[in-house]
């Protein structure tokens, strides 16, 4: 199907609205995107763009990326409970509200609060384990007390650390991301 619909719009002869869920399907027929989320446009754009620099959860998530909102501090986002999240800051200015993304592969799972050079470092309930292929995806929840933009964030681990961790839905551990790996840019207010 996506081949019969690449050949029509590369027609160029008329104009295609293509309604997706699928982000490849965006990615490989769009040219532009619109991004609603609850009967409202949250985003719109080149469809590269969007999908790679999203700036909205709905947005990420459906591109498969984790975000975290704030506002741009230093070389990251400082989320409203005070959380810094450090990472790379791509044009946006100190205070601006901004956003951190990063591929739930960048995750990095603890079973106990790690040490060492990741600078992001949050304590998350498990939610759900999704199973995608050869890895597991880990949906994050908030701990008791914790910030609420935890939720829905995500780390893909093999099926070996899943076992090794014992992590079932409900279990509280770690999620542990390097500053590199982490992407700021800002975001609509």
């Amino acid at each position: 199907m996506r081949t019969l619909l690449r050949r029509v719009i590369a027609d160029g002869k008329q104009t295609a609205l293509l309604v997706t869920h699928d982000a490849l399907d965006a990615l490989v027929l769009a040219d532009r995107v619109v991004v609603l989320d609850r009967g409202r446009i949250v985003e719109s754009g080149p469809a590269r763009d969007v999908l790679a620099r999203p700036r909205s959860a709905f947005s990420a998530r459906i591109a498969g990326l984790d975000l975290v909102p704030g506002v741009a501090e230093g070389s990251g986002v400082r989320t409203a409970d005070g959380t810094e999240i450090r990472g790379r800051v791509v044009e946006v200015a100190e205070g601006e509200p901004a956003v951190a993304v990063f591929p739930p592969s960048a995750v990095a799972v603890h079973a106990s609060r790690p040490e060492g050079s990741p600078r992001n470092v949050v304590p998350v309930r498990i939610a759900a384990l999704e199973p995608r292929g050869d890895t597991v995806r880990l949906r994050a929840a908030p701990v008791a007390g914790g910030p609420d933009w935890v939720s829905g964030l995500a780390a893909d681990v093999t099926p070996a650390a899943v076992a090794e961790l014992g992590v079932e839905p409900g279990h509280e551990v770690w999620f542990a991301v390097k500053a590199t790996e982490v992407a700021v840019h800002g975001r609509h207010a």
